[in-house]
């Protein structure tokens, strides 16, 4: 296989910054060409100096790193970007202790995007997109795959919002494991058939998935793929020739290597593409788009310490079918 086909350009977003660890990183397209990062970063996970940060990509420079959301009582985490059919960047993220405890909240960024709103906070029992970006489905409704995160169970919800109101459907689980399933990312198959792919605990042992032909209304439960999880964040998209690629742990007990895997049959089998990452360490948590030129764009974490940044050829990876 041809890597120099599939791999455009890798780079580290930032070299110095003022925090020890950052993670959980996310990607948008601003602007045709333009991109911006967010992560959580502080002392060390679940500390109360974490916040979620930011840095932007226009042309070939980066920004450097800048807190643009906290909380003065509690850590942030994972925070989420999303543009929606209007052109409004959101930026969703969490706030608490620990996962257990969390509440939502979210901000807003319109164009000419130069500022955000003050944070509005979800009604308790909603979370917004846990880990990954939401999808408009064709019928012009966002959903956000949920998912939470209690003391003796996990599951997975989908959070759908039609511009006005928040409503949420599942629970999505594994039978017979209490922590099971959580962090979906979800792709639209056809008008309203949806596929969520979900982080599984080391009792499944792989990414699981489950379908809905409702627009996320009624939910099947989780099923295993033959993809190995070992408790670690994935994320997966559906291109626009069709294909869907997922990147994730290609391990069940370690957060390396870092891999990306591609379907051509709405993720009933796939095939391994490449590592993007196989060192010692922790490669972890991908956030994964396609760009307005077709080029895949992937972050994620890179041994606590930086955000890595990797474009990637579409056509390299739809030329391995």
């Amino acid at each position: 296989m041809d890597l120099g086909n599939i791999i455009k350009s890798q780079e580290f977003l930032f070299n110095t910054a003022p925090f020890r660890e950052c993670h959980a990183s996310t990607i948008v397209e601003s602007e045709e060409g333009s991109f911006w990062v967010s992560f959580f970063a502080g002392t060390n996970e679940g500390s109360k100096d974490v916040g979620i940060w930011m840095i932007k990509k226009k042309g070939n420079l980066w920004t450097h790193p800048k807190k643009v959301a906290w909380d003065r009582e509690a850590a942030c985490w994972n925070p989420v970007l999303f543009k929606d059919s209007e052109g409004k960047i959101y930026l969703f993220y969490k706030i608490g202790d620990s996962p257990e405890s969390w509440s939502a909240a979210y901000t807003l960024s319109a164009y000419p995007y130069d500022g955000w709103s003050e944070p509005q906070y979800l009604p308790a029992g909603l979370l917004g997109p846990t880990k990954n970006k939401p999808i408009v489905m064709s019928n012009g409704e966002m959903i956000c795959g949920s998912s939470v995160e209690s003391y003796k169970a996990w599951a997975c919800w989908a959070e759908v919002f039609d511009g006005v109101n928040w409503s949420k459907f599942g629970p999505i689980f594994y039978e017979g494991v209490n922590k099971g399933v959580i962090q979906p990312s979800v792709v639209e198959l056809s008008s309203g058939k949806l596929r969520m792919f979900m982080r599984s605990t080391e009792k499944i042992g792989r990414i699981c998935m489950a379908d809905s032909l409702d627009y996320g209304r009624k939910w099947s439960r989780a099923k295993r793929t033959v993809l190995p999880n070992p408790n670690s964040g994935i994320d997966a998209v559906r291109l626009r020739s069709g294909i869907i690629i997922l990147v994730y742990n290609d391990s069940k007990t370690s957060r390396t290597p870092l891999s990306l895997a591609a379907s051509d049959d709405e993720g009933e089998t796939w095939r391994k593409i490449f590592n993007l990452e196989s060192g010692r360490g922790e490669f972890s948590y991908p956030s994964l788009i396609q760009a307005s030129d077709n080029s895949v764009h992937v972050t994620y974490t890179w041994k606590r310490r930086r955000i890595k940044h990797m474009v990637l050829n579409a056509e390299g990876i739809e030329d391995c079918f």
